[in-house]
């Protein structure tokens, strides 16, 4: 926690049933370290803990009050969705007594308010996945020429593969710097594999006319060709998708 500011009454008021009640406003910037691997349908899960290190949980018990646990309905996260709220009360154990002999103490009461986000799926269909799509699409198209036009075929792939590192560099930028693979970028290394094996189709394609072969079964198989790159991409972003 950067900063808190802790807002209350100054005397607690006295319910009819014997408790007092004592209502607190809480100002504070909270770090949370996020795991990307999901990227751009990642979820997480933000968390405000209190605990009191000086009252262990057989002294000082927090009570969650599950009902009363809400989500301001005007919040409004720009480019995410709020899925659900819950408060948590449970005993935290550390399991040691801190370097010191005479203290006893090791299981505090711990107060934890949880807030579930995610991106909406729209963000992953429109902004990320539909131009991939498209370059797809494109870089695929080139099976569907015929085989004598051996620059339009090649330039095709080719520019699909530069303006796939283009995209994939876009927003990756955009990312902080992890060691591991997040889902688009597994997306994109499916797409890098598809193409590549266009181009070299093309190329061997571009070999069988330059020996003046019969073209006809080679039109024929790179047609039925480019529907099976096609089903396999979408297939595996779908399989990608879907595997946590």
């Amino acid at each position: 926690m950067d900063k808190a500011t802790f807002d209350g009454d100054s005397t607690p008021v006295q319910l009819k049933t014997g408790e007092k009640y004592k209502i607190f406003r809480i100002e504070g910037r909270f770090f949370h370290s996020f795991s990307l691997n999901r990227f751009p349908l990642d979820q997480h899960t933000l968390d405000i803990q209190i605990e009191n290190p000086e009252f262990p949980s057989d002294s000082l018990l927090y009570v969650a009050d599950t009902l009363g646990a809400q989500i301001r309905k005007t919040l409004n996260l720009v480019g995410w969705e709020t899925k659900r709220c819950e408060l948590i009360s449970q005993v935290h154990d550390y399991g040691t007594n801190f370097g010191n002999p005479e203290e006893n103490a090791q299981r505090y009461s711990n107060l934890s308010y949880n807030i579930t986000l995610s991106r909406p799926i729209s963000y992953f269909l429109l902004k990320m996945l539909l131009p991939l799509l498209v370059v797809m699409l494109v870089s695929i198209g080139a099976l569907l020429l015929h085989p004598t036009h051996i620059d339009s075929r090649s330039s095709l792939p080719i520019g699909g593969l530069l303006t796939a590192v283009f995209l994939q560099q876009s927003y990756s930028s955009a990312l902080p710097d992890s060691g591991y693979m997040v889902l688009m970028d597994k997306i994109y290394l499916l797409s890098y594999i598809i193409i590549s094996l266009v181009l070299l189709q093309v190329i061997r394609a571009g070999n069988v006319t330059a020996k003046d072969k019969p073209v006809k079964n080679v039109i024929k198989f790179e047609k039925r060709l480019a529907q099976a790159f096609l089903g396999l991409f979408l297939l595996g972003v779908l399989i990608l998708s879907v595997i946590k």
